[in-house]
């Protein structure tokens, strides 16, 4: 998870001084991607210091952003590398870049050619013409499913760690079966917050992610419930699951606002100070459910 290449002027073929410039980020799989598509071609590559963040992240922490373009443009002496003066950036790194202060200061244009990398040969055949298909930005169920293994790669250590937790807790109360329950409730939902409210985030009610990951959780609760015959659980015990697993899986829903083309910073930490007040409270009302219905 910590890719980065050295930033800088870099050439794709052989770029004379009249090819075209394109700017993106350091981390290494939007560079990769980006030479990719570039194949056979005649390019030069600015490279930013986004610290291995990739464009749309980095634009919106600033990291790709107006100082560290001029700087780099600079730096590199770009100005006597080629004749032109015209800067081709990605669209979802337009957050970041005050184009008229790059042209004041430096005397470079900047012109957004696509989303997607892909694009970028049709955008350079094409008159450097962006299209309206260029411009737009989809998060199908395909799109949504390649970031599902990523989501679980980030929660492997954290849920493994507190696997291990939950199951000496719930052993040393109720033995080793209540145990191993606890971490499959706990594992299912991690996997709701993770796999589950990605995969139906469109059709889930509300613009909360930390809302929508809580429903998945709930629904989550109802099967574990109906799984490990609740019915013969204490009131307190089903209290206890139903508060808990959902405030796990809307924890993890609300990490997924990082993956999404449709959420920006101010309004996830707006969602924040909201939702974690609420699944600390949600969590520690369970634990005392626990506590109650074991020792009552």
């Amino acid at each position: 998870m910590n890719y980065m290449v050295p930033p800088g002027l870099y050439a794709i073929g052989n770029p004379d001084p009249d090819s075209p410039v394109l700017v993106t980020a350091n981390y290494k799989m939007s560079y990769d991607i980006v030479r990719s598509v570039l194949k056979g071609r005649n390019c030069w590559l600015l490279v930013l210091e986004t610290y291995g963040i990739n464009v749309w992240c980095a634009a919106g922490e600033g990291t790709f952003g107006t100082k560290e373009l001029i700087r780099r443009i600079g730096v590199s002496e770009l100005a006597g590398v080629v004749n032109h003066r015209r800067l081709l950036l990605p669209i979802l790194g337009a957050p970041g870049v005050a184009a008229h202060e790059v042209k004041k200061q430096t005397g470079f244009g900047v012109a957004y050619a696509a989303i997607r990398a892909r694009d970028i040969p049709e955008y350079l055949d094409n008159g450097m013409v962006t299209t309206p298909a260029m411009r737009e930005m989809t998060f199908t169920a395909y799109e949504r499913a390649v970031l599902v293994p990523v989501e679980l790669m980030e929660a492997l250590k954290p849920s493994a760690v507190a696997a291990a937790a939950i199951f000496v807790v719930a052993a040393a109360l109720q033995g080793q079966a209540a145990g191993l329950a606890a971490v499959c409730a706990y594992l299912g939902a991690v996997l709701a917050g993770t796999a589950i409210t990605p995969l139906l985030l469109p059709w889930l009610p509300g613009r909360s992610f930390a809302f929508k990951g809580a429903l998945t959780g709930l629904a989550w609760s109802a099967v574990f419930y109906l799984l490990a015959q609740g019915s013969g659980w204490s009131p307190f015990a089903a209290a206890a699951a139903f508060l808990m697993l959902p405030a796990v899986s809307s924890f993890y829903a609300l990490n997924f606002t990082g993956c999404t083309p449709f959420t920006s910073r101010s309004g996830v930490k707006k969602e924040m100070r909201v939702a974690l007040p609420a699944m600390a409270c949600a969590l520690v009302a369970g634990v005392f459910a626990a506590l109650i219905g074991k020792f009552i």
